[in-house]
């Protein structure tokens, strides 16, 4: 039987993800929780129940078409959804809503279904030097599936990129890395309980699992989500470019992308019925970001600050 992976988007037209045009493949299922995650809907590798409450009428529709009884109504006559029970994903609720409130995500589709997707964009990828990326939620969440797919791109010619938060078993990412021409790899902070405060995992496996492919000479981007008031204190950016500083002419350390952060997913927290986790408001200026730009080109690091 051929293999499946759960994802809950293609997104087409990316040039964020890696060099050229890329289409970009979301996995579901993360082992992190981090508090800024602008994907909630990726954290849990199940279906899900999406719901749009400034579009819902309360009509009901949906109530006696759901095979476990998700949906029901308050006394208030309030349409509310339940987080608890688990979606089948037959997404019977989501084809008679008629204000098109709610939206099932998640998908099981097949290598075969998603290179066809993928193919689509054959020329993109040839004229830009693109290719594919895979991400997430964290795409080495379903190892399986994930080297069944780089493996069909390969074999089909096209440029291989992962996002990930590294955050996997050391053989996983000997199997992935084979299949890989780029990772595009996380660090969050290198104080490994100041990372389990903001993530919910501690570090030490991410930094060996960076440390393994850098040292065998696989090619790494680092991206640094940037929060201020979580990571970006000068000690801790001095530790990641002292991290870093080894690599500095490797020729597959391919340098530094600083992600601001960015409020985009918000209100996919409402619509999943939880609160969003950022209390205050960990936004950085200009000159904020120029100040950690400063130290990390003291070391004579290549840094792009990326702007979404």
């Amino acid at each position: 039987m051929e293999r499946k992976a759960l994802i809950f988007n293609v997104q087409k037209y990316s040039i964020y993800d890696g060099p050229g045009v890329r289409t970009l493949v979301f996995f579901k299922g993360c082992p992190l929780r981090c508090r800024w995650c602008s994907n909630p809907e990726s954290q849990n590798r199940q279906y899900q129940v999406m719901l749009k409450k400034n579009l819902c009428k309360n009509h009901g529709t949906c109530i006696p078409v759901c095979p476990v009884e998700i949906h029901s109504m308050s006394p208030e006559g309030i349409h509310l959804v339940s987080q608890q029970i688990d979606c089948l994903g037959c997404r019977r609720c989501e084809e008679v809503c008629p204000e098109r409130a709610l939206a099932i995500v998640g998908e099981l589709k097949t290598i075969s279904e998603l290179m066809q997707v993928i193919e689509e964009d054959r020329l993109f990828y040839e004229n830009s030097g693109g290719g594919v990326t895979l991400g997430g939620g964290e795409v080495l969440s379903q190892p399986e599936a994930a080297i069944n797919l780089l493996m069909a791109c390969k074999q089909s010619g096209f440029h291989t990129a992962i996002e990930t938060c590294g955050y996997a078993l050391p053989e996983t990412i000997m199997k992935v890395a084979e299949f890989t021409d780029l990772f595009l790899y996380d660090i969050k902070h290198m104080d490994s309980s100041r990372h389990y405060e903001a993530t919910g995992v501690h570090n030490e496996r991410i930094l060996n699992n960076l440390k393994w492919l850098l040292d065998n000479k696989y090619n790494v981007k680092v991206r640094v989500p940037l929060l201020k008031g979580v990571n970006d204190g000068e000690d801790n950016i001095h530790q990641m470019a002292q991290f870093l500083k080894p690599y500095e002419h490797h020729k597959n350390f391919q340098g530094i992308d600083i992600l601001p952060y960015h409020k985009l997913g918000v209100n996919k927290y409402y619509q999943l019925d939880r609160e969003y986790p950022v209390t205050g408001d960990p936004s950085l200026s200009s000159a904020d970001i120029e100040v950690v730009k400063n130290i990390l080109t003291q070391y004579d690091l290549n840094v792009t600050v990326i702007h979404h």
